[in-house]
């Protein structure tokens, strides 16, 4: 884990942000972490980087490979998230004009789009399977051919779905998620002096390994502490270990700070 705080220098300086005096703890991995926690500075808060997955490159890549081989022999092609655009495209060719790309969400459409596919699709609000099968691009999928980028396990839903819609579906698992060994301790230290404010989990694995890692004494802290997740489904798990004080967020980065600025504005009233 590793602290950002804000630095800062002679004379008055800015007016303090919306966030002002609030850490915030941010459990993406370590790269997606950065962005966001830069985010946090710039609107005054105190990010506090406690990565709660680790992302690796898969055991076995010959899949993966093989895949990229034959990619022009796909209609549509899924990327599950931006790790997935990542880890899938970092030793591709150019991207075949003729197959569709399709993204749960902004970042990782805008991920495939930094990557060089012009066209994707993604739904407009939601970010999940199914939202996706509700584009009408998936709703018509007879004869088509299928593949779905993502880490190791994941929810099968949209690949279930979509053959049951008649077309036929390759997964490909282009990383890994695995749980840190370590780097919890600096986490319970900040609890245990009150810098922690919010927590931040934008994915029901990072919560369950959270927890997994804290101690029971930092789990109590946990549970009061309030904690912002970007979907219902995450938020129903978060409240069910209990953590008794959950925000749901709209999907998106601009979503979450918009969330915590709110929270905090109305906590100072």
């Amino acid at each position: 884990m590793s602290d950002l705080p804000l630095g800062s220098g002679p004379g008055p300086g800015p007016a303090p942000g919306p966030l002002h005096g609030a850490g915030i703890v941010i459990t993406r991995p370590a790269k997606q972490a950065a962005v966001l926690a830069q985010q946090v500075a710039a609107l005054g808060g105190t990010p506090i980087i406690c990565p709660a997955i680790v992302i690796a490159p898969p055991v076995d890549r010959a899949p993966l490979a093989g895949a990229l081989r034959e990619l022009q022999s796909y209609d549509f092609a899924v990327f599950v998230s931006a790790n997935a655009v990542e880890h899938a495209l970092a030793d591709a060719g150019p991207w075949p004009a003729q197959i569709v790309a399709f993204a749960p969400g902004p970042s990782t459409a805008a991920a495939l789009r930094t990557a060089g596919v012009t066209s994707v699709r993604s739904p407009d609000r939601r970010t999940d399977s199914e939202a996706l099968l509700a584009l009408p691009e998936l709703s018509d999928v007879a004869g088509k051919r299928v593949v779905i980028f993502r880490g190791n396990g994941g929810r099968e839903l949209l690949g279930s779905s979509l053959r049951s819609r008649g077309a036929k579906v390759d997964y490909i698992e282009c990383y890994r998620r695995t749980r840190p060994m370590s780097g919890v301790a600096g986490l319970a230290e900040a609890w245990s002096e009150g810098r922690v404010d919010a927590v931040t989990i934008t994915s029901g694995e990072a919560l369950e390994n959270l927890w997994e890692m804290l101690d029971e004494t930092t789990r109590a802290r946990f549970a009061r502490t309030a904690t912002f997740v970007p979907h219902p489904r995450i938020a129903e798990a978060a409240r069910a270990l209990p953590l008794a004080n959950v925000v749901v967020t709209e999907p998106t980065d601009a979503g979450l700070l918009a969330s915590l600025v709110k929270y905090f504005a109305a906590s100072r009233d």
